[in-house]
C-alpha cells in the first residue's frame, strides 16, 4: 500500500469518530455539496487545507452525489523552499493541485495596520477569481471548529458584536459563487494529532510579515490570545468551547438588546416589540 493510502486509511479509521464523522456530519447539517457542483479546494499548504483536501476526495469517491473537485493553491510570495514544500506534500499525498501566482505578500509589506485582515481578504478575492475562472460554483477553506468558536469571542472582545464564522456564505462581488466550510466541527487537536501520526510537515504562517516581525507578531496576536483564554477556561470547564459553538445556534432574540437582519444595516432595537412580547426574568 503506498504511503497516500495510508495516511488517506488514517483519515476513515484511526480518526473516523473525531474527524471523519465530523467532517461528514458538516456537509449534511449544513447542506453544502450539490449533485453536480465543482467545488474549488483551495490549499494554502498547511496542516488544515492538506486534510481538507484529502476528505473532500474521499467523500468524492464515497458519497451518494456526484460532484467535481479542483485543488487550487495560490502562491502570494511564498519563498521557493516553501512553495516546494507545498509541491512535495501534494505529491506525496496524492493532491492534483493548480498553482497560480498573486502579488499579495508585496501589497501586504507594505501596510501599517491591520496586514493580516488585508492578505486574508485578498486572499479570498483571488482564490473567487480563479476558481471561477476554471468553471468552479464554490470555495471550499479549511477553517476548523476552533477557528468559529476563536471567531464568536474575538468579534464580543474585539468588534463588540456577537457574530461567528458561518458553514457556507453566498459571494457578494462573484456572482452564483460559494463558500464552504466542511472542516467546520472538526477539532484543531485532532488535526495536529493526525499530520503527527502520519509524520506530515506543513507550513505554518508564511507570509513576509510574519516571518520579518515574528516574536512581536505572535505576542500581539488577537486570536492567539483569545486561543490562551479558551484553553484557561476548558481547565476548569471541559465543555466551554462546545457551549461557545452551541450559543449562535440557539439565540433567543428576546434577550438581545439589539440585532442586524440579512441585507438590512439598520439595528433593529428590544423596544419596537417590547409591549408585544410577555417574558419572565
Amino acid at each position: 500500500m503506498e504511503r497516500y493510502q495510508l495516511i488517506e486509511r488514517s483519515i476513515i479509521k484511526t480518526y473516523r469518530k473525531v474527524i471523519w464523522r465530523r467532517f461528514v456530519r458538516a456537509l449534511n447539517d449544513y447542506d453544502m455539496i450539490q449533485e453536480g457542483d465543482k467545488i474549488a479546494v483551495c490549499i494554502s499548504g498547511g496542516k488544515d487545507s492538506m486534510l481538507l483536501a484529502k476528505c473532500m476526495q474521499e467523500i468524492q469517491r464515497h458519497g451518494k452525489m456526484h460532484f467535481d473537485l479542483d485543488f487550487i493553491v495560490m502562491d502570494p510570495g511564498y519563498t521557493s523552499i516553501n512553495r516546494q514544500r507545498i509541491i512535495d506534500n501534494a505529491k506525496l499525498l496524492n493532491i492534483p493541485i493548480h498553482m497560480f501566482e498573486s502579488p499579495i505578500f508585496d501589497v501586504v509589506d507594505q501596510q501599517e495596520k491591520n496586514p493580516c485582515y488585508v492578505c486574508a481578504r485578498m486572499r479570498r478575492g483571488y482564490l473567487y477569481k480563479e476558481a471561477k475562472l476554471r468553471g468552479c460554483n464554490k470555495i471550499a477553506l479549511g477553517h476548523h471548529f476552533d477557528d468559529v468558536i476563536e471567531t464568536i469571542l474575538m468579534s464580543m472582545l474585539y468588534a463588540g458584536e456577537y457574530k461567528t464564522m458561518m458553514p457556507k456564505l453566498h459571494s457578494q462581488n462573484f456572482e452564483g459563487m460559494e463558500l464552504i466550510r466542511p472542516l467546520y466541527l472538526v477539532k484543531e487537536q485532532d488535526i495536529i494529532a493526525w499530520s503527527r501520526l502520519n509524520d506530515l510537515h506543513f507550513l505554518q504562517c508564511a507570509c513576509h510579515f510574519t516571518e520579518m516581525t515574528h516574536n512581536d507578531h505572535e505576542d500581539k496576536s488577537k486570536r492567539k490570545l483569545v486561543k490562551k483564554i479558551i484553553a484557561d477556561l476548558r481547565k476548569d470547564y471541559e465543555n466551554i468551547d462546545i457551549n461557545l459553538f452551541r450559543s449562535v445556534h440557539n439565540v433567543n432574540l428576546t434577550t438581545i438588546i439589539g440585532y442586524r437582519m440579512t441585507n438590512d444595516d439598520r439595528i433593529h432595537h428590544f423596544l419596537e416589540h417590547y409591549d408585544d412580547i410577555k417574558s419572565e426574568e
